[in-house]
């Protein structure tokens, strides 16, 4: 092995021990990892700009500003408050309330997004009925991951894989992976309340405060609300169709982005730029150039051709192997640098004669979205989910979560298996 190659493996391996340690925050350590790969000469800094995905950027910014715009209409909050009440205000109803709510959020805003709506409007219900908020948020972060399993817009994991493969459109993740998401969802609803109904009883005066709640106070600007709702489904709407219109997803976000800004004018911009997740948007540039250095020094081809040798190029046994691979190495790392590292290698399998790779992006998503559940940092809406709960006086400890989200992930991607089995490889 060359000496270029050498480097770019150390470097990415020490930065993926760094990310997982989480002593140092994951975007200066992704953003070292890049400007090492440079430094080095293993990628020269044209290359490491031709690597990095801006349809994923595009998309991730388009869609952070629609959503911080429409958050400040009180709509989000609104739905909670409207739910917990159809609910009748009993927890167990309104946990499974919520979980769906989080799950369809999560499938058309993206999951990250979706939590961060989600959680201060759980802490506010949580209160009023005097019961404790982790297992709402437990099956919050589960759901939001199953549910953002279904579109291309839904987690990271989809939207980097999307961007990779022109042929996997907005349709194709919808009719290929949102059937087995909602299959899942109805498989673990029912284990959420064997799992938490004895942990969040309440009283019938916190029931009656609940019902008790005006939701459509809540609502803070109706003219804002009209626009901001008006322009999502514009945004939807192009999605579904943007390859009839031939138009990349990152361009139908922001186009919508912006036409939402125009319509409100210049005193939202600031404020929707400040609530950008940059530090997520560099995560993936540092990330995106770290991984060039593996693809440009030929160790992934390297990798999927020590792949095929194992599988002998069987799509059957290389899909399967790619979705458990994915998942269980997405429970303990980010999902979103394993599946950085795992689009070139699939890509270089085509190159090497595997003849249908469609099955093999599809157990790459599932896996990698799934597997996400399986431990507290296997995915970003699970370490948000975390943070914030953190900040309200209620850690998620990492085996308090496990206990939960490692065999709900297990079940996951057992049913995921047969799903692919029984629709691709059969």
């Amino acid at each position: 092995m060359e000496q270029q190659a050498v480097w770019a493996i150390a470097i990415f391996l020490i930065i993926y021990a760094l990310i997982i340690s989480e002593k140092v925050h994951r975007t200066i350590v992704a953003m070292i990892g890049g400007v090492l790969m440079v430094a080095f000469g293993i990628v020269d800094q044209t290359e490491a700009l031709h690597h990095i995905d801006f349809n994923t950027l595009g998309l991730l910014i388009g869609m952070m500003i629609i959503v911080s715009i429409t958050a400040d209409t009180g709509l989000f909050k609104y739905i909670a408050v409207w739910a917990a009440k159809k609910s009748k205000g009993k927890p167990v109803s309104i946990l499974v309330t919520l979980s769906l709510i989080t799950a369809v959020g999560s499938a058309f805003l993206d999951n990250v997004t979706t939590v961060l709506l989600m959680v201060p409007v759980t802490f506010s219900i949580t209160r009023q009925l005097g019961v404790p908020p982790i297992p709402f948020l437990i099956s919050q972060i589960i759901a939001s991951n199953v549910g953002g399993t279904a579109t291309l817009i839904g987690d990271p994991p989809n939207i980097m894989i999307g961007s990779a493969v022109e042929e996997l459109t907005f349709m194709a993740f919808i009719n290929n992976l949102a059937p087995v998401a909602a299959i899942i969802m109805a498989a673990t609803l029912p284990i959420f309340v064997l799992l938490f109904r004895k942990q969040i009883v309440t009283t019938p005066e916190a029931t009656k405060r609940i019902m008790e709640m005006d939701e459509k106070a809540l609502i803070q600007d109706r003219g804002l609300l009209v626009k901001s709702l008006a322009v999502l489904g514009l945004t939807i709407l192009g999605f579904f169709l943007h390859q009839a219109l031939h138009l990349e997803s990152a361009t139908v976000a922001l186009a919508g982005a912006f036409l939402l800004l125009l319509l409100t004018g210049e005193h939202k911009m600031e404020e929707a730029f400040t609530k950008v997740e940059w530090t997520t948007i560099f995560f993936f540039v540092g990330l995106f150039v770290l991984v060039s250095g593996l693809i440009e020094t030929g160790v992934i081809a390297e990798l999927a051709a020590k792949a095929i040798e194992l599988t002998d190029g069987d799509v059957v046994a290389t899909s399967l192997l790619i979705l458990w691979l994915s998942a269980i190495a997405s429970a303990f790392l980010d999902n979103i640098p394993f599946v950085a590292t795992m689009i070139p290698m699939i890509q270089e399998m085509g190159n090497m004669g595997v003849s249908d790779l469609e099955p093999l992006w599809w157990s790459l998503a599932l896996g990698a979205c799934l597997g996400g559940n399986g431990s507290l940092i296997g995915a970003s809406a699970n370490l948000i989910v975390a943070g914030m709960s953190g900040k309200e006086g209620h850690p998620i400890r990492f085996v308090q979560y496990l206990k939960y989200g490692f065999p709900l992930m297990l079940l996951s991607v057992v049913i995921a298996h047969v799903y692919v089995y029984v629709r691709y490889l059969m």
